[in-house]
């Protein structure tokens, strides 16, 4: 790298330097190729000697010190075939004024022959004069540390009048010193200032904000010179002026786009003053280049959420500059940017109304613009509240199934529409509604965002209303007897009717006991109504009460109030029937639902009032064994204090011979109560009270 770079900047320093005497000689530093174009002589017309007889005529001196030992050799090429380029070589180690015959000489006609000319490998001459046809002469052993001077010529006169640039190149084994070469005294490479041109052959170029400018040179030193020691910068107008380091730029010039500047490094031996590679310069050339931007005015877009009045707007959107390697720099104000102070920290999370920013665009170099950002609001996304009913999905809890995207809150296209449980849900975009078109709820407010292909977004209510069941109020249970059939009415004013018996009118006939329901249709909601036909309760007669022909008929359950009959075709309200004949008889009792009856058998006994226990036969005993097949038959005796004397049952087969404990009873009245359970279904409670007067006449 660092070859190429000396080659690239020795080149062009070679291209328009004037004439040298040998006092003068241009340092060869390193192994880089030359090219030069001589132009007359310097001020000595120098004794040249051997084979150059004829002085100088278009000359340039150089003077090379060896690195490394090695041969040496050189390729001298016109640009022109017609130009004659003669040359010499003194050395080693040897003075200006008294150089002494050159080691190497070379006059060689072109005549015949050829341009080229230098040292080469196969040649074994040393000399060559003019008109000599050999124009290579042998190459050189060199030792490190020597030090040559190489004198080109190139002449014009009776054999040629042709001048043109000449390229050289070296070639062997050895290697010419230059401190641009030796990592030991150039551990880092130099970097030419400013960028490459867009022509590589041309200068680079450094950006300066205004042509003419005040420019100060020394600021590019320390970036040249990477840190290198022992190296100093010069700055020129010419490059002959850059290839000697003399007429430096010493104070900050204006400079303009149109003239070439140049630089000179130059090496200094601390240790050593008379080295040569003090000599040694690296030039460079450089221009300025106009370097200010234009700044562009932008418009930028943000979202005015739920006409909030504000927007967070990405400044970093706009495209203030096209091009790179600029720094931006927001402010609020104008008069900020101006002062440089109070800039937008947050530039991609701007929040602002509808206005104005600012933006400075600033390049590397220093060159700034700045353009106005226009902050508006996108298109506002319009949306409204809306309402929505739906029917009754679940009557206990008062809740239905909405869907939410039927809602009609916004006419615009192409937009999103997200669904939330509350306002600040929808703001913040949490918990939301999923899936929103079976969203069980009561009544209740639920908020839709409403977002546009923007990003943008509006938010709106939407009023969840749950529409009442509407019942028939005329459908009610019913209670019929278990045989009979009925009419079942849902009521008019309905849209439609279905039963469970498949029937859609409004009623349905001849319906027995069970549960039924209908679907009632109001609008588009539609309720289902159960309805029972129940059985009625048949009245149960508890216990029958009989004292002497009287008898009273004990009922409960069915619905009073009840009918009774001993015929079935008869019917009393009262319970109690008279002078009822001794002996068997039905009882039939019916409700108010005037069903089937119920019907009992009784027993009315026999009534005994006198017994006289003497054993004559007659009327000796109370007789009940007829009722023996009586269910829980009990027949008990009590004294007028109510103390019972006896008890009769199966071992006395339900007879009283008006004893008590095995003694006669005194005469007098005494109360009995026969009680059983009648053989039906419900073992119907008997009981049968009387009096007797028993005669003892012991």
């Amino acid at each position: 790298m660092k070859k190429t770079l000396l080659l690239i900047l020795f080149c062009i320093s070679q291209i328009f330097y004037s004439q040298a005497d040998c006092s003068t000689a241009l340092a060869v530093c390193g192994n880089s190729s030359i090219t030069y174009s001589p132009t007359g002589i310097g001020l000595v017309d120098e004794t040249l000697g051997d084979c150059l007889i004829s002085g100088e005529h278009n000359s340039i001196w150089y003077k090379l010190t060896i690195a490394t030992s090695g041969t040496l050799t050189f390729d001298l090429v016109p640009t022109d075939p017609d130009a004659d380029y003669d040359w010499a070589i003194y050395g080693p180690n040897v003075a200006c004024g008294s150089l002494g015959m050159p080691i190497r000489c070379n006059a060689a006609t072109v005549i015949g022959v050829g341009a080229s000319t230098g040292l080469n490998m196969t040649s074994t001459i040393t000399s060559a004069a003019g008109g000599s046809l050999t124009p290579y002469c042998q190459f050189m052993d060199v030792v490190a540390g020597q030090t040559y001077y190489l004198y080109i010529d190139n002449w014009v006169g009776a054999g040629s009048s042709t001048t043109a640039p000449f390229s050289l190149t070296w070639g062997g084994t050895a290697t010419l010193a230059s401190p641009f070469t030796d990592p030991a005294l150039q551990p880092n490479p130099f970097v030419p200032p400013g960028n490459p041109a867009a022509n590589p052959n041309d200068p680079r170029e450094i950006l300066i904000c205004t042509s003419p400018a005040l420019f100060d040179f020394s600021t590019l030193t320390a970036g040249i010179l990477n840190g290198n020691p022992n190296f100093s910068i010069s700055y020129h107008t010419s490059q002959n002026d850059a290839l000697s380091g003399t007429s430096p730029i010493t104070a900050p010039l204006i400079v303009n786009t149109t003239t070439t500047y140049y630089y000179s490094i130059h090496y200094q031996d601390p240790t050593n003053p008379n080295n040569a590679l003090n000599s040694c310069r690296q030039i460079g050339a450089f221009k300025f280049k106009l370097g200010n931007i234009t700044a562009n005015d932008a418009t930028i877009f943000a979202c005015n959420n739920n006409k909030s009045g504000q927007a967070t707007f990405n400044l970093t959107t706009a495209n203030v500059f096209g091009g790179t390697n600029v720094t931006i720099t927001y402010y609020p104000t104008l008069a900020a940017l101006n002062a440089g102070t109070g800039h937008i920290s947050n530039p991609s999370m701007h929040l602002s109304a509808e206005g104005t920013v600012y933006a400075d665009v600033k390049t590397n170099d220093g060159c700034s613009d700045y353009a106005v950002i226009t902050l508006k609001f996108y298109p506002e996304v319009i949306v409204n509240d809306a309402q929505i009913r739906a029917c009754t999905y679940d009557v206990k809890l008062k809740t239905a199934s909405f869907d939410l995207t039927t809602a009609a809150v916004t006419g615009q296209s192409g937009v999103t529409k997200k669904f939330y449980p509350s306002l600040t849900d929808a703001k913040n975009g949490t918990n939301e509604i999923i899936p929103a078109n079976n969203f069980i709820s009561p009544n209740a407010v639920v908020y839709v965002k409403v977002i546009d292909g923007n990003g943008c977004y509006g938010i709106s209510k939407i009023t969840l209303e749950v529409i009442p069941p509407v019942y028939s109020q005329v459908l009610k249970d019913k209670t019929i007897c278990i045989e009979d059939k009925t009419t079942l009415d849902a009521g008019a004013g309905f849209d439609g009717y279905e039963w469970s018996t498949g029937a859609t009118t409004q009623t349905i006939s001849d319906v027995g006991v069970g549960t039924y329901w209908v679907k009632l249709k109001t609008g588009e909601c539609v309720i289902l109504q159960d309805v029972k036909v129940y059985s009625s309760e048949q009245p149960v007669i508890t216990s029958v009460d009989i004292s002497n022909t009287t008898i009273t008929v004990n009922v409960n359950a069915g619905k009073a109030p009840y009918q009774y009959s001993m015929d079935g075709i008869a019917w009393q309200d009262s319970n109690v029937f008279t002078n009822v004949k001794r002996g068997d008889h039905k009882i039939y009792v019916k409700d108010a639902y005037d069903c089937e009856p119920i019907e009992i058998g009784i027993v009315v006994p026999n009534l005994v009032n006198v017994i006289t226990p003497n054993g004559d036969g007659i009327n000796d005993i109370i007789d009940y064994s007829a009722l023996a097949n009586k269910q829980n038959l009990v027949f008990n005796v009590f004294d007028r204090y109510g103390n019972k004397i006896f008890q009769a049952d199966k071992l006395n087969n339900y007879k009283w011979d008006g004893t008590s404990g095995n003694k006669k009873v005194p005469t007098g009245n005494y109360w009995y109560s026969v009680s059983w359970n009648e053989n039906d279904k419900k073992s119907t409670p008997i009981k049968y009270t009387g009096w007797v007067l028993v005669k003892n006449r012991e």
